[in-house]
């Protein structure tokens, strides 16, 4: 029996098309525990997100993580739920939407764009499956992750190659490894800044809160940390903040062991207890709002900040569906789709004129 995926039927005069797959993270399907149980377990069993020997974690994981955890989890998800369902998943289809109904305004012609998530559904194999079926035999990966980190982009490639183990006829693939210094990235991120300044005011500092990653990925050669600072570094150039005016942290710490610092929590109250009278709070490394923006930060941030006597506290919303964004997000497929949108119209061509000649000929 083989071991391959099937092949979608083929015909000679099928048009080729190049497929953009945008993945995300993931989202439990509810903000229950019965829903949340199974996404903490995929996520969590992940050996790029948790580097514990297996047979340990498999002990801490099952024994007591996913017997305590999907209950707290889910009470944090239902605060952030709207009525379309989870908002990184609704965030995230819009993005896809928005990017394909701009790339047909720019003329890139015969693209299947999509998205998939690497926890939970749609899965990234379903989604290949379904491109592969509509005629893509070329692959652009565009994880939706600014920084590079082994446990968020590597991870999501490393199932994109399980699913083309599979297959056999594999496309040609190309993949986006970071933008975290992308030009339309930062402007995007400046206007979305700036528009909640027009709107607000200027708060007295501004808070760059990343997501956390244990310390030792960076000695060992992760480089996600130098790319936070250097998002930081250029979207505070771009804002024309001074050194004093804004702060870079870390968030969503799990476990006891030591994580990328300073830690947002500890950030917070010290800001607070310093007496800012206010705060702005922005988080770069996310594109599309989700649990860890809406209830971690504008939440629980808040709560930390206020009670730890600081000020007005103002949560700037993530990229989301922002036209800026989504043209930063179109400007980087386009400079990874260089040569192939070339060679798919030059084919295009030719099967036009075959086509005409045979009409001739009858």
């Amino acid at each position: 029996m083989s071991g391959y995926l099937p092949e979608p039927p083929f015909s000679h005069d099928s048009q080729a098309k190049t497929g953009i797959l945008l993945i995300n993270l993931g989202t439990p399907t509810a903000p229950t525990g019965q829903a949340v149980r199974p996404y903490l377990k995929q996520f969590l069993s992940d050996s790029r997100v948790i580097e514990i020997p297996k047979a340990v974690w498999w002990l801490i994981l099952n024994g007591i993580i996913l017997n305590v955890r999907p209950k707290k989890s889910a009470k944090k998800y239902a605060s952030i739920w709207s009525k379309d369902g989870s908002p990184l998943l609704v965030n995230t289809r819009k993005q896809t939407s928005l990017l394909k109904g701009l790339l047909g305004e720019q003329g890139v012609r015969n693209v299947v764009v999509d998205y998939a998530m690497r926890y939970g559904q749609p899965s990234i194999e379903s989604v290949i499956q379904n491109m592969r079926a509509q005629g893509v035999d070329k692959l652009l990966v565009v994880p939706l992750y600014p920084q590079y980190a082994g446990s968020s982009s590597a991870t999501a490639l490393d199932d994109v190659f399980r699913v083309l183990m599979k297959l056999r006829n594999m496309p040609e693939l190309r993949t986006v490894r970071h933008f975290h210094d992308d030009p339309g990235y930062i402007d995007a991120l400046a206007q979305q800044v700036q528009a909640h300044w027009q709107q607000n005011g200027r708060a007295e500092k501004l808070l760059m809160s990343f997501h956390g990653v244990p310390r030792f990925t960076l000695d060992k050669g992760d480089p996600y940390h130098c790319e936070c600072l250097k998002t930081g570094r250029f979207l505070a150039e771009r804002l024309g903040l001074s050194k004093e005016q804004y702060v870079v942290s870390f968030q969503s710490r799990f476990g006891r062991a030591e994580w990328l610092q300073p830690y947002t929590s500890a950030t917070l109250e010290q800001l607070g207890k310093a007496g800012t009278k206010s705060l702005d709070v922005i988080c770069p490394g996310f594109v599309s709002d989700c649990l860890e923006t809406l209830e971690e930060i504008a939440m629980e941030g808040k709560h930390s900040f206020q009670s730890s006597g600081g000020g007005e506290f103002r949560y700037i919303s993530c990229l989301n569906d922002s036209p800026q964004w989504i043209a930063a997000l179109a400007g980087i497929v386009g400079k990874n789709l260089q040569g192939w949108q070339e060679v798919i119209e030059q084919d295009t061509a030719k099967r036009q004129q075959r086509a005409q000649s045979l009409g001739a000929s009858r």
